[in-house]
């Protein structure tokens, strides 16, 4: 395993290089989030996905979660409907995670939707910028606690990553909050970090 500093936007350039080798090979990238440290692979890669099953000794009929850089990434992997195109827009970068339809077959994908977001964690999205989407499941053994600390993940998964950015410690707290758009009106699956109901003005 690899390990690199991931604190700097000098840091990226050095972690661009070996992440991308490490993906293009289906490999497996510890990475900082805003909250905890995530495990990312290619979403389209049957094997990377596979060997996070492995790594976190959880069922491999999960779906996991993916990040984007930007929209055009992430239009490549869902289909957003246009009555929420305008939220979302105003919405992201932030620790928000809606599940979608997908566009075509996703390795990362379970029953044609995928979990999407873009992350409010600069380095990161400037990563996959160059890269490409990445899955972000947390990083630790299934049914243990989140990581912030890369040492806290390593301890917990049941082997290590190709390459570990380490950013020191994130700042934890809530996760991501998860909305399913996927089947019209939106389902609060998981309550988070971002507050998706807007304030009703006659509250005021």
């Amino acid at each position: 395993m690899i390990r690199l500093p991931f604190v700097e936007p000098g840091d990226v350039a050095e972690a661009v290089q070996v992440a991308s080798a490490a993906v293009a090979q289906g490999g497996v990238l510890l990475v900082p989030t805003e909250s905890f440290y995530g495990l990312g692979t290619d979403p389209w890669s049957d094997s990377g996905v596979a060997r996070i099953s492995i790594m976190k000794d959880r069922p491999a009929e999960l779906g996991l979660p993916v990040l984007c850089a930007d929209w055009q990434q992430l239009e490549s992997l869902v289909v957003v409907p246009e009555s929420y195109r305008v939220k979302l827009a105003r919405l992201w970068p932030a620790a928000l995670t809606v599940v979608l339809p997908t566009v075509g077959e996703v390795p990362a994908a379970r029953s044609g939707t995928l979990a999407v977001r873009i992350p409010g964690h600069n380095e990161l999205r400037a990563l996959l910028y160059r890269l490409g989407p990445l899955t972000a499941t947390s990083a630790n053994r299934h049914g243990d606690p989140p990581s912030t600390t890369v040492d806290g993940a390593l301890a917990s998964l049941t082997e290590p990553p190709n390459l570990a950015l380490d950013a020191g410690a994130t700042a934890g707290g809530q996760p991501s909050t998860l909305v399913d758009l996927s089947r019209g009106e939106p389902e609060i699956l998981r309550p988070g970090a971002c507050t998706w109901e807007e304030p009703d003005p006659d509250s005021f």
